[in-house]
């Protein structure tokens, strides 16, 4: 059965500059008239759905990431239980900014893919219909970069996904010790590739993956307009 879990996250307003002399209300105003402007000028595009895989070689944090991400109740544990086939999490995200003043909430089905090559006959069916992806690696793993090729080229290539609609997080675990880190092939130049570690800076993955997931929605809305102008022009 899926696993499901709900975790809203409004969007947060610029932090004010506290800088100003108290002595000035007229500064005061002004910065109030602006900030209640820009809430005011902000148009809610709606409720998206977005399927987004997330995959990666074997013993990645895969798992870690995706029941962070979506909240999920179970837990990773102490040890390494490897994901048979694919687990299906869904969870809202709210307060997406699209483009500044345009904003979106979306439902996510996050689907967590094993790294395990043998069920790769299932990879047809776990491709379809998928918006984006989010590729996980350890770059402290010294193998681990030269299966992102195989990754990119089976379901962002094969697929005809946008570079936009791909990240990278290379995801480091708790305690790694300090060496040569693995880099991404030169494939994946024009993806986006963050560092990511759950104990140091827990908020910036939210971030990140949220910021992703507006690159997805944007696309997928630039698609739309681009296929309704066709359709009046024709």
């Amino acid at each position: 059965m899926p696993s499901k879990s709900k975790r809203e996250s409004s969007g947060i307003l610029p932090a004010t500059n506290n800088s100003y002399t108290t002595g000035n209300p007229s500064s005061k105003n002004k910065r109030r008239r602006k900030n209640r402007k820009r809430r005011e000028t902000t148009v809610y595009l709606g409720m998206f759905k977005a399927k987004i895989l997330v995959l990666g070689p074997c013993e990645s944090g895969k798992t870690v990431l995706a029941n962070f991400l979506s909240d999920a109740t179970e837990t990773s544990g102490g040890e390494y239980h490897p994901t048979q086939g694919v687990r299906i999490l869904e969870f809202e995200c709210n307060g997406i900014e699209i483009t500044p003043g345009r904003t979106a909430n979306c439902e996510v089905e996050l689907w967590d893919c094993s790294g395990d090559h043998r069920f790769s006959t299932c990879w047809p069916a776990i491709q379809k219909d998928a918006n984006g992806v989010v590729i996980v690696y350890n770059p402290d793993q010294p193998n681990h970069d030269k299966e992102l090729e195989t990754w990119y080229t089976q379901f962002i290539q094969v697929q005809g996904l946008r570079d936009a609609q791909c990240i990278v997080f290379a995801h480091h675990k708790p305690m790694a010790q300090d060496r040569i880190r693995a880099q991404i092939p030169q494939t994946l130049a024009n993806t986006a590739c963050v560092h990511t570690n759950l104990d140091e800076d827990p908020d910036a993955v939210r971030e990140e993956f949220k910021n992703f997931l507006a690159h997805v929605i944007s696309n997928w809305t630039d698609k739309r307009d681009q296929e309704e102008l066709s359709i009046m022009n024709n």
